[in-house]
């Protein structure tokens, strides 16, 4: 009973947080192209993103690429990354982003790849671990995601598309509203 009352009290704090506005409000105020590939999530994290009206304007294309061969025939992953790696890796991540970046010509791609459990085939990749993937022209970026292992499967995928939202946020802050914002600044100096 304790841990489902944590559970409760966690999510009910992730939900007062809409990262989900937040980004619709850049990718929509700098016209920028969204595409996302998922694996773990099973489109959560594209449902999330187009549950903002208007999302029809910033979604470019949404791929979910359970299987291995998806992600190999789909987003261009190569077989030996997921061989050595796995399908669970920082460089499978990568790889899908990439590969939806230059399938589907989006301004920003990004993928998530993971283990919701409740039980996992490898012992080196367990419940609760995940990757996130951001691609645009000028960057590729990963980013790995560590959750409480012990929360139902339904609460460790909101808790991936969560973290990923919150990584995607501070990506377009970084990329797109400063650069924009210095790129302001700068043409007003020079006309003063």
């Amino acid at each position: 009973m304790k841990r489902f009352i944590e559970n409760l009290k966690y999510l009910k704090q992730q939900l007062s947080t809409k990262y989900e506005q937040k980004i619709a409000r850049i990718l929509f105020n700098y016209s920028i192209k969204l595409s996302t590939a998922e694996s773990c999530t099973g489109g959560l994290l594209s449902s999330r993103l187009t549950d903002i009206a208007g999302s029809s304007s910033y979604t470019k294309e949404n791929f979910v690429t359970y299987a291995n061969e998806a992600k190999i025939e789909l987003l261009d992953v190569s077989p030996q990354t997921i061989e050595k790696y796995g399908a669970v890796s920082e460089e499978c991540a990568s790889e899908m982003a990439e590969g939806l970046f230059n399938r589907t010509h989006c301004d920003i791609a990004i993928s998530i790849t993971g283990v919701a459990g409740p039980t996992t085939p490898e012992k080196d990749k367990p419940v609760g671990l995940a990757f996130v993937a951001i691609k645009n022209k000028y960057t590729n970026q990963t980013a790995k995601i560590e959750v409480d292992p012990h929360h139902n499967r339904k609460i460790i995928k909101y808790l991936f598309t969560q973290k990923a939202l919150e990584i995607l946020h501070e990506f377009l802050l970084k990329n797109y509203t400063e650069a924009t914002k210095q790129l302001y600044e700068s043409t007003n100096q020079d006309t003063v």
